[in-house]
C-alpha cells in the first residue's frame, strides 16, 4: 500500500522534572512526506525529536510506528558534535554503523549490508571516500557520511536534527537537494529540525511551529506564512 502513515503522534505531552515542554500534540507523518519543525531554543524540537526515537518516555500520549517500522528502524542524524567531528574511523566504517541497531548478535556485517552501504554511498556522491578518515573529511562531507549512516538505518522514516547547521551555503544547499530526493523520490518520510527557514518551508509538505506558548501551529507552509505566528517568525528571522 503507497502513502501508509509510519509515523503518529496521539495528544503527546513531554517535560522534565516540573517543566512540561511540549502539550497535547497530535500529528500523523505518511511514506515520503517532510515535517518541518521550526521554533526558538528551548521550545522542545529536540526533546520532540527524542520522544520519536523512543529516548524520551512522554508524560501523556504516546508515539505510534506504522508500515513495518519499528523503533530500530529510524535513521537519525543529529546535530553536528565534536564526538562526531573526531570520529577515528574511516568513512566507510562510519557509515556501515548504521546497521548496528538491527544486527541483534551478530558480530559481523553480512555481505548484503556491505552491499547495500556501497550503494548508498555511490547514491550520496562520497564513494571515494570509503577508506578516508572521518575527522580528515570537510563538513560536507561529514554530513553525508552521517546521513549515509542513517540511511542504512532505515527505508521508512529519517529524523534531521539542523542538518545543515555550520556547513558553507554550497555544501548547504547540496545537502537540502539530497535530502528533497530522498523524500520525494524515495518516499522516506522526513522530520526536518531547521533554522534556515526559508529552505525548510520549500522542503515541507507540512510545517510545526513549536512556541514556549499556547501559539503552536501545525499545517501546510502556505497555511503557515498566512498564519500570524508565521508572518511574524518570518519578519524576524
Amino acid at each position: 500500500m503507497k502513502n501508509e502513515i509510519v509515523l503518529t503522534c496521539e495528544s503527546l505531552c513531554l517535560g522534565y522534572e516540573n517543566r512540561e515542554v511540549l502539550h497535547g500534540l497530535s500529528f500523523a507523518l505518511r511514506e515520503g512526506e517532510c515535517l518541518t519543525v521550526l521554533g526558538e531554543n528551548g521550545t522542545g524540537k529536540s526533546t520532540l525529536l527524542q520522544a520519536l526515537l523512543g529516548l524520551k518516555k512522554p508524560n501523556h500520549g504516546r508515539v505510534l510506528y506504522g508500515g513495518g517500522l519499528t523503533r530500530r528502524q529510524i535513521g537519525y542524524l543529529p546535530q553536528q558534535s565534536c564526538l562526531q567531528k573526531d570520529f577515528p574511523a574511516v568513512a566507510g566504517e562510519v557509515v556501515r554503523s548504521g546497521f548496528l541497531n538491527s544486527m541483534g548478535l551478530r558480530a559481523r556485517y553480512s555481505r548484503e549490508q556491505r552491499e547495500r552501504a556501497r550503494e548508498i554511498m555511490a547514491q550520496m556522491g562520497i564513494a571515494q571516500l570509503d577508506r578516508q578518515c572521518f575527522r580528515e573529511l570537510s563538513g560536507g562531507q561529514q554530513r553525508r557520511v552521517l546521513l549515509a549512516r542513517a540511511l542504512c538505518a532505515t527505508q521508512k522514516l529519517l529524523l534531521l536534527d539542523e542538518p545543515d547547521a555550520g556547513l558553507d551555503p554550497v555544501a548547504a544547499g547540496d545537502l537540502r537537494e539530497t535530502i528533497t530526493q530522498l523524500h520525494r523520490q524515495r518516499g522516506i518520510a522526513v522530520v526536518l529540525v531547521s533554522h534556515d527557514i526559508e529552505s525548510a518551508l520549500r522542503e515541507a509538505d507540512f510545517v510545526l511551529h513549536l512556541t514556549q506558548g499556547e501559539g503552536r501551529f501545525f499545517g501546510t507552509p502556505e497555511e503557515y506564512r498566512e498564519s500570524a505566528l508565521g508572518k511574524d517568525f518570518l519578519l524576524y528571522n
